[in-house]
């Protein structure tokens, strides 16, 4: 009859094994197309396209963030101050859904705020920080 220690011995001899087989096998990149902006889309893709372009999403400006205690928190009323982790005049995120898609400023059209983007991040690069 096996003790506990028996089981956690071929336990531990079982996931060893299958780390040592992971290390061991050859890693393979997948093969991927090379994104283009110039390659022409068929009916059917643009069928797709014109599917989701009507989507709605969330989009986000941030000044800045910061961490603060649930009593720090508590304690704030009107006219309180927060720090943030940016510094005055440094670029605004522009977040869609939760990701970074550009940088930006504030400004004041027609007594109403605005952003204008400085820096848009390419597809290639928000794919990117996706891996």
């Amino acid at each position: 009859m096996s003790t506990p220690e028996d089981e956690q011995d071929l336990m531990a001899d079982a996931w060893a094994a299958a780390l040592e087989e992971q290390v061991t096998a050859e890693v393979k990149p997948a093969p991927l197309e090379e994104l283009r902006d110039d390659a022409p889309i068929s009916a059917e893709e643009r069928r797709k396209l014109d599917t989701i372009l009507d989507i709605p999403v969330t989009i986000a400006m941030e000044v800045g963030r910061s961490q603060i205690s649930i009593r720090n928190l508590l304690q704030l009323n009107q006219g309180s101050v927060v720090e943030l982790d940016r510094v005055a005049g440094e670029p605004l995120d522009v977040l869609v859904n939760g990701t970074l898609i550009a940088h930006g400023e504030v400004v004041v059209v027609n007594d109403k705020f605005g952003i204008r983007l400085t820096d848009v991040i390419s597809q290639i690069e928000r794919i990117k920080k996706l891996k």
